[in-house]
């Protein structure tokens, strides 16, 4: 660089402004053009480049300057403290499931299925014909777009479409609903453990989980009866199929229980119905199909079988409780992109979506198995039952397991697992880890679960 006209230039202001002051004006284009004999493009493209290097500074109009220097000092941001005050939700917001992990790990912590189990072929020839459609200008309705809508309702098989409500991912619905049907300071029963998203979102917008337990067949109805009596609480969070973290799906039976219960005490069923689509050998039946007095609030989300970058949901509710979580969204979100509802509606709606999800099932079955089957034999004293469906396995490990310690360990040793304290809204039950089975290379599964047990063991 030194060799050309402009970097001539370069060097000798440089030197120049290595005695001058801050602030010192540099001589006019003019003046440095015919000192060197260049043009004034060259002039320029040496200016820009002592600029670049954070040197100079111009004031159009004016001139070019030296820049004054700053005096490196630590940022004191302690005001904030104050002004701040005291954190409403302690609680973590971005647990060990949502953690990115280098490329060089065997990661079992994520709360989604890898790219590889995604329909990229459909996702992108639906953004490619979305792109060209009225969708990117389009405003779409506050409720959602009347297709999309439809499907959703299509879907459930006893709903309407204007009962539905679209939103931008599930935990944007899940915040609406307890604003909506809990509100700030009142109860809502959740299962224990259950997802830790919908802790997060009820302690951000003020709501008191109070926990019910639930074992291997889902929550205990006398406890769950109790629960509402003693506490007076108007709606009970659940998910009946395939449960984050720990993969339970309810009979028949207990469902029709949980809706008597819910209908004795006046109160609602907030029905997150995440895993829809991800069911291996027991195809799921909402909850929300057998009621027809709205006491079950529905609520589907896409992101996980279409794209992560596809984050579109549907709450199905009916009467006053809808129109309530419709005016909820409008003052929060006012609608989704029209654009990404075009793309979600085109990828369920086409023939290959069906045989996408045929697949799928197939993947996830020969994942979960090779999975389990490594921590059965590789991890000591480790409890599992397997999910019919879902992408987690949720593993009790030995009592006396220093839970953070293994943790570090695994992840010293190149295994990214999620504790699974973090599932639970009061204190843990017991050692879990939740393992998820969707992640890129199952081959290593085996190596994963043998690091792990070496861990358990100390």
């Amino acid at each position: 660089m030194v060799d050309d006209s402009s970097g001539r230039i370069v060097a000798e202001l440089r030197a120049w402004m290595a005695t001058a002051k801050p602030g010192a004006k540099l001589p006019s284009t003019r003046e440095l053009a015919a000192r060197h004999g260049a043009g004034p493009v060259t002039v320029q493209k040496a200016l820009r480049t002592l600029s670049s290097q954070g040197l100079v500074e111009s004031r159009p109009g004016v001139g070019t300057f030296v820049r004054s220097t700053r005096t490196a000092r630590p940022n004191d941001y302690g005001w904030q403290t104050a002004a701040l005050g005291s954190p409403r939700n302690t609680r973590p917001t971005l647990p060990a499931a949502m953690r990115p992990a280098p490329n060089d790990v065997i990661a079992l912590h994520s709360g989604y299925p890898c790219r590889e189990l995604l329909p990229e072929r459909l996702v992108r020839s639906a953004f490619t014909r979305a792109a060209r459609s009225d969708a990117v200008v389009d405003r779409p309705p506050s409720a959602g777009v009347p297709e999309l809508q439809a499907w959703f309702a299509a879907e459930l098989g006893t709903a309407v479409p204007g009962d539905v409500v679209v939103f931008p991912g599930s935990q944007s619905g899940l915040s609406a609903l307890f604003r909506a049907l809990v509100g700030a300071g009142r109860p809502l029963l959740v299962e224990s453990p259950t997802y830790w998203g919908a802790i997060v979102a009820a302690a951000q917008v003020g709501v008191r989980t109070v926990p019910v337990p639930t074992g291997p067949d889902g929550p205990d109805p006398e406890q769950l009866a109790r629960a509402f009596e003693a506490t007076g609480a108007r709606a009970f969070y659940a998910q009946p199929n395939y449960a984050n973290p720990t993969g339970v799906q309810w009979s028949s039976r207990l469902a029709e229980e949980v809706l008597d219960i819910a209908r004795r005490h006046g109160a609602f069923l907030i029905e997150d119905d995440w895993a829809h689509d991800l069911g291996i050998t027991i195809d799921p039946t909402p909850v929300a199909a057998r009621d027809e007095d709205g006491h079950v609030v529905h609520l589907r989300s896409l992101t996980k079988t279409v794209s992560p970058s596809v984050r579109v949901a549907g709450v199905i509710a009916r009467g006053p409780a809808r129109e309530r979580i419709l005016a909820d969204t409008q003052s929060e979100a006012v609608y989704v992109s029209g654009m990404l509802q075009a793309v979600a509606l085109d990828v369920v709606t086409q023939p290959a979506w069906r045989t996408y999800l045929r697949d799928l099932r197939e993947q996830l079955a020969a994942r979960r198995d090779l999975l389990a089957e490594a921590v059965r034999e590789h991890v000591p004293g480790a409890h599992l039952e397997v999910p019919a469906g879902g992408l987690n396995l949720w593993v009790r490990l030995p009592d006396s397991t220093d839970l953070p310690r293994l943790v570090r360990d695994c992840e010293d040793r190149g295994v990214v697992v999620a504790p699974g304290d973090e599932w639970f809204p009061a204190e843990p039950t017991g050692r879990f880890l939740r393992l998820n089975y969707a992640g890129p290379n199952p081959g290593a599964y085996p190596e994963a679960a043998r690091i792990i047990g070496a861990a358990v063991v100390g």
